[in-house]
């Protein structure tokens, strides 16, 4: 049975800050941003744009009243979530119009969230086959580390939508994953506090031997080889992260070239957390001119603490044609640029102002979050 992923588009917010204005600001040598973490734009989340609208307007571009007829379970992964108790995905599930007997539930384990949400919902499929059975996966995130920090160039919002279903248009998922877990504190978030701890070394570290495990064991168990690949794509909380990792194990000329395809959109946006790797996936996908039906492409997913997997992906005949390559690229251009000063203000404030997004959080009542869908 083919099962994998069906559509899929990504939702930045409206604004964005230039990483060279954020360097001299901060009284830094653009290079060290641009070349060094390897990002040019970080996106900006005002107060009514939230991980929910986010991720509303990420899945409202790819469903038909048909699919919306068919999902039976909804998965937010987000490690930003905004209530303790009641899921993201429970308030989607109403605001996209989601038939009413399906599952909606988060699955939290920092960046590596959606990773298992995808993997969870091929196995859903598996168990449930037939056309009106399909999955909206959602990795939807604010990655936050503060003003004038050490995170601070690494930040950014966004979310990417998936629909997972039976026979495809984009990708197929393979079924050859393997996952690592490892208790480490390299970055983590006590609840109740606004921005994470970060241990920037031990995470770097763990990331790249992070990789280096799930490969040689992804090896060992299929005795594939890079040279089967014609892409990797990687979770990026920069760009530079990635290749990090890459380049210690190959200098495989081409899989390096398609690296750097893969990271257009998240130069321009910055950390998605649990959707890094997938805007990460998209960019390649839109942005390579060589892909053909077949082709394999293997995804590197890491989420600290930690947990890391490896599963490959087979594209399908005819994929090109349902990707959005001109929307995506429209939405990042007709963003706002943001001066330091407005960006500090957007940072710091929790004014909620009206906005003909389609989806924004419009007030907060009694403790209620109320949204609305202009």
């Amino acid at each position: 049975m083919n099962i994998g992923i069906d559509k899929m588009s990504f939702y930045v917010p409206p604004y964005y800050v230039d990483m060279t204005d954020l360097a001299h600001a901060r009284d830094q040598e653009p290079d060290k941003f641009h070349i060094g973490i390897g990002q040019d734009e970080q996106a900006v989340s005002p107060a009514n744009i939230d991980i929910i609208t986010m991720a509303a307007n990420a899945a409202d571009k790819i469903l038909t009243a048909e699919d919306r007829a068919s999902i039976d379970m909804v998965i937010v992964g987000t490690e930003s979530s905004v209530d303790e108790s009641k899921a993201s995905a429970v308030v989607l599930h109403h605001l996209l119009g989601i038939q009413p007997f399906a599952r909606a539930f988060e699955i939290k384990e920092a960046c590596y969230g959606a990773t298992a949400a995808l993997i969870m919902a091929k196995h859903h499929i598996a168990m449930s086959p037939g056309d009106d059975h399909k999955v909206l996966v959602i990795a939807s995130d604010i990655a936050r580390y503060g003003l004038n920090t050490g995170g601070e160039p690494t930040q950014g919002a966004g979310a990417v939508a998936m629909l997972v279903t039976e026979n495809p248009s984009i990708l197929v998922l393979e079924d050859d994953s393997v996952a690592l877990t490892q208790d480490i504190y390299d970055f983590w978030r006590i609840t109740g506090d606004e921005f994470p701890t970060v241990e920037g070394k031990l995470s770097n570290e763990t990331y790249i031997n992070a990789f280096a495990k799930v490969w040689t064991e992804y090896k060992n168990r299929t005795g594939l080889d890079f040279s089967d690949f014609k892409a990797l794509t990687f979770h990026t909380p920069y760009t530079k992260m990635g290749k990090k990792a890459l380049l210690p194990q190959t200098d495989d000329k081409h899989l390096l070239e398609e690296f750097e395809r893969a990271i257009v959109y998240n130069r321009r946006v910055g950390n998605l957390y649990t959707g890094s790797l997938f805007l990460n996936l998209i960019s390649l996908l839109e942005n390579a001119t060589d892909l053909e039906s077949g082709d394999k492409i293997g995804l590197f997913s890491y989420g600290s603490g930690s947990v890391a997997e490896f599963f490959s992906a087979q594209l399908v005949n005819g994929f090109e044609n349902h990707l959005l390559k001109n929307f995506h690229e429209n939405m990042l251009d007709n963003r706002k640029a943001l001066t330091i000063f407005e960006y500090e203000k957007m940072f710091n404030s929790t004014e909620i102002l009206e906005s003909d997004i389609k989806f924004a959080l419009h007030d907060v009542t009694d403790k209620v979050r109320h949204y609305n869908n202009a």
